[in-house]
């Protein structure tokens, strides 16, 4: 049953015609848990919630289903408007960004010259961008581009996903970047050829990573729930002494809130990745997906 209902929700995910829907009606059936709002003031309002008792956010303008320069330019321009508010409001926020939405698979130049311009006004603000990686047919172009833009900026870091075969060598190929990684399991539904299809050995894998990315001296965001893998890395910057400023722990506006503040008052860095925005219907079914429980939680709210 598990298995199914994790496939229903990841096949709704990529279907434009529920997410054209979903944006005429707003976020309905529990969406609001996971997703901060509709609009940059909603967003502003809740990662103010966030910084009151700790917690730091990464902020992301979600956008899906880019099909024009026209919509590329617009997300892009969101971006810049979110880091601006970001610095207008003082919080304590990163941006965080979907190389798709801003025309990657429309044209790559378009999405590099959407990527500079963002970055150059993140650079303005001190602040960073983090690159989210997407599934495995955008994996190669992603790491490609983040390559070219390191070389001009130092505040933008990507995503590597742990159930991949490929991610132990693209940890080890980033490193002469000194790569600032945020580290995944992985949320995209992969064929075995590519991904790893047991849990245990994605879990053992991004263990792997983890250590791996952390001995070579560079930052690591361990985004995850999981409180066997947050224990490891508890455990392992203990035995290795890694300083507390080396490495942050990030999870999903919504989820284990409990967690993430027991793990602020223990003197770790929690970061909260924060989506808001009106095309949120993509990344609310993935959530779906990951956990069954999350699934419960949206029936219930059905019949309220």
């Amino acid at each position: 049953m598990e298995i199914v209902l994790k496939n229903f929700f990841q096949a709704l995910a990529k279907n434009p015609t529920a997410n054209q829907m979903a944006k005429k009606y707003g976020l309905r059936f529990g969406a609001s848990r996971f997703v901060a709002g509709i609009t940059i003031h909603d967003a502003v309002q809740s990662v103010r919630s966030l910084n009151r008792d700790g917690r730091v956010a990464t902020l992301d303008h979600l956008g899906e289903f880019i099909s024009t320069r026209e919509e590329a330019l617009e997300s892009a321009k969101m971006c810049i408007e979110t880091l601006e508010a970001i610095a207008d409001s003082g919080i304590k926020s990163n941006l965080s960004l979907k190389m798709t939405s801003l025309g990657l698979d429309i044209d790559k130049q378009l999405c590099m010259d959407n990527m500079n311009q963002i970055l150059e006004c993140a650079q303005r603000y001190n602040n960073f961008v983090r690159i989210d990686m997407e599934d495995y047919a955008h994996c190669e172009v992603s790491i490609d581009i983040y390559r070219d833009l390191r070389k001009k900026f130092d505040n933008v870091g990507i995503v590597l996903q742990a159930y991949l075969y490929r991610t132990e060598q693209d940890v080890e190929d980033l490193n002469p970047y000194d790569a600032n990684l945020r580290l995944v399991k992985g949320a995209y539904k992969e064929s075995p050829k590519v991904a790893y299809p047991n849990k245990k050995d994605v879990d053992d894998n991004y263990k792997k990573l983890i250590s791996q990315h952390l001995s070579n001296g560079n930052y690591t965001a361990v985004a995850t729930h999981d409180e066997a893998i947050i224990q490891y890395v508890k455990e392992e910057a203990a035995q290795k002494g890694y300083a507390l400023d080396r490495f942050e722990f990030q999870m999903l506006y919504g989820i284990a809130e409990d967690l993430q503040k027991s793990l602020v008052k223990e003197g770790y860095k929690v970061r909260v990745y924060v989506p808001y925005g009106r095309d949120w219907f993509g990344y609310n079914m993935r959530r779906l997906a990951e956990r069954p429980a999350n699934v419960w939680f949206v029936l219930k709210n059905l019949f309220k």
